[in-house]
């Protein structure tokens, strides 16, 4: 597998993507088991993974998190379908809420299907934030809730000092900075990692990211714009 400059070693939760960072390509592989976490979906904070991206993707298909028969809000993108970019949806950042295992999405740069043309991917649970970009040409998503857009890349909403373990969670809106604590997780199953915009572009995008066994501590600064979690037990402000 390539390697690239990242601070640490990354989990199966960022492992798993397909990413282009200097020249580099890693392969989506299979996952084993069934993911819950934090979110409160499974009660216990802790996550296994479940099947491999293309599963995820055909296993979400059809399956709009805003249902058949609802319609998303103004300018929002339907939970499960491939849109392209100038046309069917526009450039900006979008959020996702209240994901299930089984939500997958991914930005390419053509429509040929090929590993080589993703420019980035991720499976979700709980909420997340994605930047497509004007020169995409396609982002794709599978058995997510509906993607609404994120003005100006801002979040409103009172910043909170307690989030799920599982999830993205914009600075300043969704969270406030500070220093956070998650206890008791199981060996390597928590994955966290700051990050400086929601492109997900490997090594351009991640501040700083670790793996965990029992309790994580970590300091998100009023500068970072994103803080990512997977697999960890409920985090809580302490600072």
């Amino acid at each position: 597998m390539s390697q690239h400059s990242q601070p640490k070693q990354r989990n199966w939760f960022a492992r798993h993507k397909v990413l282009t960072a200097a020249g580099a390509l890693v392969v989506i592989v299979g996952i084993g088991g069934a993911l819950t976490g934090g979110d409160g979906d499974g009660g216990d904070g802790k996550a296994t993974a479940s099947g491999s991206a293309a599963e995820k993707k055909d296993k979400g298909a059809g399956q709009d998190g805003k249902g058949a028969g609802e319609k998303a809000a103004k300018g929002a993108i339907r939970g499960s379908g491939t849109y392209e970019v100038g046309s069917d949806i526009k450039p900006g950042t979008y959020r996702s809420l209240g994901n299930k295992d089984g939500c997958y999405w991914e930005r390419a740069k053509d429509s040929s299907g090929e590993a080589d043309a993703i420019l980035a991917n991720d499976n979700v649970v709980g909420a997340s934030y994605v930047t497509v970009k004007a020169e995409d040409k396609v982002f794709k998503t599978q058995g997510c809730k509906s993607w609404e857009p994120v003005a100006d890349g801002r979040a409103d909403g009172s910043p909170k000092t307690e989030m799920p373990g599982n999830g993205m969670y914009k600075v300043g809106a969704d969270i406030a900075p500070g220093t956070y604590k998650s206890t008791g997780n199981k060996q390597d199953s928590c994955y966290w990692e700051r990050t400086k915009d929601a492109l997900h572009e490997s090594a351009d995008s991640i501040i700083a990211n670790e793996n965990v066994t029992g309790n994580a501590v970590v300091t998100i600064t009023p500068g970072d714009a994103y803080f990512k979690s997977a697999g960890c037990t409920d985090w809580k402000k302490t600072g």
